[in-house]
């Protein structure tokens, strides 16, 4: 048996439950991890909330009961017999079943986790593991809309595939610029030769400065799309149905990158504006996660935590969640 954070129904915070659970047991083609951390993600309270904010019929079919989370850091414990590239002790980092595991059998919220090996890498040796554990889904998130898809499965967002941009010598704005996708879009945007107009609320501005951004917009004195035009990129961090409003800050044929793509009705708009708007659900990936490993190990991308708390408050974890203005990513402590 192990300790985890498991749900028995759905609801608020208070329905994450720290209580014993059976250990997971190896499958081919897995590794069982020893968890020393875990990052917190939208996903999370998605589930524990029963996918609300889905239309029904995207909603996963949930079984009880479950345990939550796709994001772990930790040393691995053993491995299947067809496992040839990690060995017990290794230390390691994944972002666990996403999306097929949506319905809970990602279940990173726990000591153990069971992880196919191709979703594993080797965690970045300059970094601890409470920071490796904040950087999967976000960090890949970013990569996947703005570097590289790294998959061909189909889109579920949109008929098209998602199809990243060129960002060298371009004008890029992120909105959410401080929290845990948008925090790493400053970076890769600036990484990769973009200008980068960063939006968030005054009190992140000397983080976001710090990361690479070249502007910084305050949303709560100053509505970026009333001061910003001819932009190559927006990736919209938050979304929703409000991104629409950031079309006409774009040039034609500029594009338009919203993370949660669901609620957006400006699709006629941005045809007469000639504008690309394309969103991607991201995917768990090993190979990525061994290309920013490279990046996170020497500081060239930085990973900031907003808080930490033991897996047992993760009840607290997500009222913190929930309360909004996160400065980069929320994790749990387990060892």
């Amino acid at each position: 048996m192990m300790k985890a954070i498991r749900l028995h129904a759905f609801g608020g915070p208070e329905v994450l439950c720290y209580e014993d659970a059976p250990k997971p047991e190896l499958k081919a083609g897995e590794v069982l991890v020893r968890v020393h951390a875990i990052g917190i993600n939208p996903p999370d309270w998605y589930l524990r909330d029963g996918y609300k904010m889905l239309p029904p019929e995207w909603q996963p079919q949930v079984s009880f009961p479950v345990i939550p989370g796709t994001d772990i850091s930790g040393v691995v414990e053993a491995t299947a017999d067809d496992v040839e590239n990690f060995s017990v002790g290794d230390e390691v980092y994944s972002m666990v079943r996403f999306p097929v595991g949506l319905a809970g059998d990602s279940k990173a919220y726990a000591e153990y986790v069971s992880a196919p090996a191709s979703e594993v890498a080797l965690k970045p040796a300059g970094i601890d593991h409470l920071h490796a554990a904040g950087a999967p889904m976000s960090l890949l998130t970013a990569w996947q809309f703005l570097i590289e898809l790294g998959h061909n499965e189909p889109n579920p967002l949109q008929p098209n595939q998602h199809e990243p941009v060129p960002l060298e010598g371009k004008t890029v704005l992120v909105n959410g610029a401080a929290g845990g996708v948008g925090h790493f879009a400053v970076q890769v945007a600036k990484l990769k030769g973009a200008h980068v107009i960063a939006v968030a609320s005054a009190r992140h501005e000397s983080l976001l400065h710090g990361l690479g951004a070249d502007e910084f917009i305050d949303y709560t004195k100053t509505a970026p799309e009333d001061v910003t035009h001819d932009i190559d990129l927006v990736i919209d961090a938050l979304g929703g149905p409000s991104t629409g409003r950031f079309l006409r800050t774009l040039k034609r044929g500029g594009a338009l990158f919203p993370v949660f793509p669901l609620g957006f009705s400006g699709a006629e708009e941005a045809e007469k504006l000639g504008v690309t708007v394309s969103a991607t659900q991201v995917r768990s990936s090993g190979a990525q996660l061994r290309e920013v490993a490279r990046l996170l190990d020497d500081g060239t991308i930085r990973v900031v935590l907003d808080s930490i708390y033991p897996l047992a408050d993760a009840r607290k974890a997500h009222e913190r969640a929930a309360q909004g203005h996160i400065q980069g990513k929320i994790v749990l402590n387990v060892v």
